[in-house]
């Protein structure tokens, strides 16, 4: 069986795509011939639907990893794990799927200032 800690991540690391994917991924739909011509009405369901995959994995990964459920995360902890996990995979996304947007160093800095933060948050 997977541990608790391992479960959480990957289900936050799958989550976050869909999420990702719904909140921007939009933005390429027009790309796709089948929704070339979509209104936002269309566009704001497909979203919908693929942000309901999002929840089917938050909702467990944060069951999982939550203390309050004997998990090993507090709040706090799971919280900020979500946040790095989100940036991580948008840096991703966004350097695949859209060539407009390049990364800068002030970009890297920030993440690597939201590392520093998972230190303390989880610093005894």
């Amino acid at each position: 069986m997977m541990s608790r800690p391992l479960a959480t991540i990957l289900l936050l690391i799958a989550s976050n795509t869909f999420m990702t994917i719904a909140w921007y991924g939009h933005l390429r739909f027009k790309d796709l011939p089948v929704l070339k011509n979509a209104g936002l009405i269309t566009i704001i369901l497909i979203s919908w639907g693929i942000a309901l995959l999002e929840y089917s994995l938050m909702v467990p990964a944060n069951r999982i990893g939550s203390t309050i459920n004997g998990g090993p995360f507090n709040m706090w902890q799971l919280k900020l794990i979500q946040e790095v996990i989100s940036i991580s995979v948008f840096i991703i996304f966004t350097l695949l799927f859209f060539k407009t947007d390049e990364l800068k160093w002030n970009h890297i800095v920030g993440f690597l200032f939201l590392i520093g933060a998972v230190y303390f948050f989880f610093k005894k």
